[in-house]
């Protein structure tokens, strides 16, 4: 029989940066494997579209441009006479492409109530996974990925204050929102990158670029990210969650998918996952690797019918957009006012005190820009000299350094709170 032979040297057409090459025929064989193909079911987003209706875009579309700008990096730091062989373009370009590859459903609002790893514990352990199905082609990107290879501006394209994956990010997230605030400069700060003692850098003739990369970076997180609309929403998905796993534990009957059910059932350290615990005689990563955010919204739509009713009046409010009333504010919730609103939630709605917790959300949120303390971006001046953006900059960026905190407090919205 005559083997078909396949073109894999795509062309995508990306509304962000237009048409993007593949390459690379390992790459190819990556994306259309279905651990990667599962990033097109996971919302780059999470549960932002509840707020801005365009944000329906997935981690599949962001990791493969975050590709295509490491092509590119690749091209221009060449260029500036930095030495990257074709192995190594192809590795780091390999390791953004899977740097997301772990995350949870919903990306980071259900990291730590599903399972209790980290997305980039799971990712590297996928990684080695695909490295084993691709008899050890991985091998290079998986040091990359995890910075132990002898070219560290390798690893701080993928993973550093001023990253591929920065990039792409704000510049998708603010395309589909419509957040113009958090478009950046990409070309000009990917033309500026230069390398000097085994360090990323950027060229005195980008600096402000990367100032406005900076204040977009600040403006995307309290507008997108942050929106306090999201928080709720998502602190309301992490409860529904919590409610039903209870519900579970406790032997009550609660629909979910099949894989969905295995979690429910277990918490899954990284313990767990590193020693392949076989459940129903799948290992829990290869369940993990089944599951995205369609086992969740299937079983939310169904637990509005649930017995439970505080399952399916949490259910109802986040499938309907009945979300809570939220407010952002510089202090701590005081404990006298969670008091009153937990008695007004167990007067109005629960009549049982045991439950109101679930319709009381606090807790705090933090945003800083630029952290000063991992790997500062250094800007390159023409005399060779290397010097951090804070200095090198002529506008005072202490507020980008800052670690700005606020607190957030998420209620229903018919009780009366003065």
């Amino acid at each position: 029989m005559t083997q078909i032979q396949i073109n894999k040297k795509k062309i995508i057409n990306d509304p962000v940066f237009g048409f993007i090459n593949l390459q690379s025929e390992l790459i190819f064989d990556l994306v259309e494997h279905p651990i990667f193909q599962r990033l097109r079911r996971i919302k780059q987003l999470g549960l932002s579209y509840l707020v801005f209706p365009g944000a329906n875009h997935s981690r599949f579309e962001h990791a493969i441009g975050a590709s295509h700008l490491m092509r590119q990096a690749i091209s221009v730091l060449r260029l500036k006479n930095t030495e990257i062989s074709d192995e190594e373009a192809e590795a780091v370009t390999v390791a953004i492409l899977l740097h997301d590859i772990g995350h949870a459903p919903f990306s980071h609002v259900l990291e730590n109530t599903l399972v209790e790893i980290s997305h980039e514990e799971i990712s590297l352990l996928l990684m080695n996974e695909l490295n084993e199905q691709f008899s050890g082609k991985l091998d290079l990107a998986i040091k990359i990925f995890t910075n132990k290879y002898k070219k560290q501006f390798l690893h701080q394209l993928v993973s550093s204050q001023l990253d591929m994956d920065r990039l792409d990010y704000l510049s998708r997230d603010s395309f589909f929102t419509g957040v113009a605030e958090g478009t950046v400069g990409v070309e000009r700060i990917i033309k500026m990158l230069n390398v000097r003692n085994d360090q990323l850098v950027v060229d005195i003739k980008g600096i402000y670029s990367i100032e406005k990369f900076l204040i977009s970076r600040r403006l995307m997180y309290w507008q997108v990210y942050l929106h306090k609309t999201v928080v709720s929403a998502e602190y309301l998905l992490i409860n529904v969650l919590k409610r039903a796993k209870e519900l579970v534990a406790a032997g009550s009957p609660v629909f979910a998918t099949p894989t969905l059910t295995i979690f429910m059932k277990n918490s899954f350290s990284s313990d767990n996952f590193k020693k392949n615990i076989l459940i129903d005689g799948i290992n829990i990563l290869d369940w993990y690797s089944l599951l995205d955010d369609n086992d969740i919204l299937i079983s939310v739509k169904e637990w509005q019918n649930n017995a439970d009713m505080t399952l399916s009046t949490l259910a109802k409010n986040l499938i309907n957009r009945r979300l809570f009333k939220t407010t952002l504010q510089t202090k701590p919730v005081s404990k006298l006012l969670t008091k009153e609103i937990i008695e007004k939630i167990t007067l109005q709605i629960t009549n049982d005190k045991t439950l109101s917790g679930y319709f009381l959300m606090t807790g705090e949120v933090t945003n800083s820009a630029y952290n000063y303390h991992n790997e500062n971006i250094m800007v390159l001046d023409k005399n060779e000299k290397l010097t951090d953006i804070r200095k090198a900059s002529d506008i005072d960026l202490s507020v980008f350094t800052k670690i700005v905190r606020k607190y957030y407090l998420c209620y229903p919205k018919e009780l009366d709170i003065n």
